[in-house]
């Protein structure tokens, strides 16, 4: 049986980063998992493309936009399943057995959330979110069958809360997987937690609203 994973990655200036998300899925290629993996990048003018063609990576270029690096890095992948992950996020040991848990389901999976630092509250909350209002965020990775994929209109592209605008999508169609993702909270730490949070849920509210998201995305860039 073909390997039915495509991982797709968007990334922006993300090779500090990337190297340690890309390790990470060593298990899954070893397990007979992956079949490919496709970085959507969006002019990062670090390392970050060197590090993804050293990884064997399928690299895919477009403007800077996150709904639309994923859209194009999404069009681009052949799998029957696609695992969205952010560049700052790292898949815990043993996700592998998650994933493989979930391919006989017709849902889409997340996993839980946590920071490689800190931020046991804020953390909490997500998956908190996550599972009363079905609002999982991307660095929480998104699993979903290429299908349904294709089904729901795929992502939007929108530099900001594409990840909730898919998650909206998906309303009833969503599941914690039995995995973690360790995600950065660099800026959390830089910024402070609650300040950061707060932020991000007023942003969040604002988006539910109506708020135009160029609007949100320039604002949320500012501050």
């Amino acid at each position: 049986m073909p390997a039915p994973l495509s991982i797709v990655i968007p990334t922006l200036n993300a090779g500090s980063g990337l190297h340690t998300c890309l390790t990470a899925l060593m298990e899954g290629i070893e397990a007979g998992l992956i079949a490919e993996l496709i970085v959507t990048d969006g002019g990062s003018d670090d390392e970050t493309r060197a590090v993804a063609d050293a990884w064997g990576a399928e690299i895919v270029t477009g403007p800077p936009s996150r709904g639309g690096q994923l859209r194009r890095g999404c069009d681009a992948a052949r799998g029957t399943w696609l695992l969205i992950l952010h560049a700052d996020t790292v898949l815990d040991a043993g996700w592998t057995s998650a994933v493989d848990a979930h391919l006989g389901q017709a849902d889409a999976g997340y996993f839980a959330l946590r920071f490689d630092r800190g931020g046991r509250a804020v953390a909490a909350w997500a998956n908190l979110r996550a599972r009363l209002f079905g609002l999982p965020y991307g660095d929480q990775g998104l699993l979903i069958r290429r299908s349904l994929y294709d089904r729901v209109g795929g992502y939007d592209d929108i530099p900001l809360m594409e990840d909730v605008a898919m998650a909206r999508a998906l309303r009833g169609h969503l599941t914690q997987l039995d995995g973690i993702a360790i995600t950065s909270g660099e800026k959390y730490r830089q910024q402070g937690w609650l300040r950061r949070g707060a932020r991000n849920l007023w942003t969040l509210v604002r988006y539910l609203a109506g708020a135009n998201v160029n609007t949100l995305a320039r604002q949320y860039r500012r501050e």
